[in-house]
């Protein structure tokens, strides 16, 4: 199947007189015919449900869809965005290890990277994510065990070089874990360019209506934990009657370790209602995405051409430092998020801000309805002036994410906005 029709018939796959929508199963509990068939499932949690903290039909349904749009072995549902990337991370790190990150990621990543972990005693190395690869293959350390970075950076819309970052892990014999959220697998799949694992924030163009919090991490199935270097993945996992991951699951070692690992701990799982919102979502994805792109391109290639603009970042246009990596990574477009500075800095964004009347200012990003957001003074509040840089956040910066509405009304609202700042 394409990726259009896989939105709506991968995941679940009705039999004769069963439900055509993917139904809602809102239980925690599961019932089993006898003690025996309770210890079996605990012994191999892939042959039936335990318990709905860390496994519910409704969300292994959204599960194997996801798997299925980016081409990836298996997935986990979350609660959140940042509970995907916190667990993608703590699967494989330990206190004492390190993993790389490049410096251009959504704001609440790197305080979850640079402050939490770091009190977990993980170590977070930032790096550029242009410079070469010689000078990122310098960055790791004999204990680093991942790579990380953002397919379309949030909200700086750096484009990452996946290949180059792929070479620089799998030359260290460690995984490359993408952040996709904002091109989704209909505009980029890091998988098919050498990404181990894939995170997403399904909060934003998964769901895309702001109607639940949630979050997922894709397996692609191809990382060699038995390389030597993640021991806990090739010998006995003590707090799980000895299982050896690698030899028990094979391609599917990482995701049944982090569900039986962390979610049975952490209990972070999304309820069997969220996950239909999703579904539906999901069903639309494809047609939404491609309508986004045209969107934002119109406004785009507007804001360029403004005399109130003193930039404008969009990969999507010929202008920008990363339309080459664009057209290689995400040639069906680069989203619907656009940022750019007024000029007159903070206290003019602020301004235009205020007088937009469509769109809406709001602590949220690719959604149906346009919206908007200053990210130096929310999303990205918590950082120095050194790390706002380095995350390519300037105080005049606007993040305008343009959503679904007729787009002459959405130029309409900038323009009035625009009249109201002289």
């Amino acid at each position: 199947m394409k990726i259009e029709t896989k939105c709506l018939h991968e995941g679940y796959h009705p039999k004769n007189t069963e439900p055509r929508v993917v139904p809602i199963v809102q239980s925690t509990t599961y019932v089993y015919d006898s003690t025996n068939d309770v210890a079996a499932v605990f012994d191999d949690p892939t042959k039936g449900l335990i318990y709905s903290r860390f496994e519910n039909p409704t969300v292994m349904a959204v599960e194997d869809k996801i798997a299925a749009l980016e081409g990836g072995a298996a997935a986990m549902c979350t609660s959140s965005g940042q509970a995907a990337s916190l667990c993608s991370i703590l699967n494989i790190c330990k206190a004492g290890d390190s993993f790389v990150s490049t410096g251009t990621i959504y704001g609440g990543t790197i305080n979850l990277f640079a402050v939490t972990l770091k009190r977990l005693g993980i170590e977070c190395i930032f790096v550029d994510a242009d410079a070469p690869e010689e000078e990122l293959m310098k960055a790791v350390k004999d204990n680093t065990k991942a790579v990380f970075g953002e397919t379309l950076a949030n909200p700086a819309l750096a484009v990452l070089d996946i290949e180059k970052l792929a070479r620089v892990a799998h030359k260290n014999n460690i995984p490359l874990i993408i952040d996709n959220t904002f091109p989704t697998p209909i505009l980029c799949r890091p998988i098919e360019f050498g990404a181990d694992i894939v995170v997403h924030s399904t909060s934003k163009y998964m769901d895309g209506h702001a109607v639940q919090i949630g979050g997922v991490i894709v397996d692609a199935g191809n990382f060699d934990w038995a390389n030597g270097k993640f021991p806990e993945f090739t010998e006995p996992d003590e707090s799980y009657h000895g299982t050896v991951y690698t030899k028990a699951y094979g391609k599917m070692a990482y995701i049944i370790k982090a569900r039986m690992q962390l979610m049975r701990d952490f209990g972070c799982y999304p309820a069997a209602n969220s996950a239909f919102l999703l579904n539906l979502g999901l069903e639309t994805l494809a047609v939404r995405m491609k309508q986004y792109c045209e969107n934002a391109m119109i406004v785009a290639k507007y804001l360029e051409a403004s005399d109130k603009v003193e930039s404008v970042n969009y990969p999507g246009l010929e202008s920008n430092k990363y339309h080459k990596l664009a057209k290689k990574y995400l040639p069906n477009g680069t989203s619907g998020v656009i940022s750019f500075v007024i000029k007159g800095g903070r206290n003019t964004a602020v301004k235009f801000m205020d007088n937009l009347k469509l769109a809406s200012n709001v602590v949220h990003v690719a959604d149906i309805r346009t919206c908007v957001l200053h990210p130096a003074s929310s999303t990205h509040r918590q950082l120095t002036d050194e790390q706002l840089v380095a995350a390519g956040i300037n105080g005049g910066m606007i993040r305008f994410s343009v959503g679904l509405e007729n787009v002459e009304d959405i130029l309409d609202d900038i323009k009035q906005a625009f009249d109201k700042i002289n």
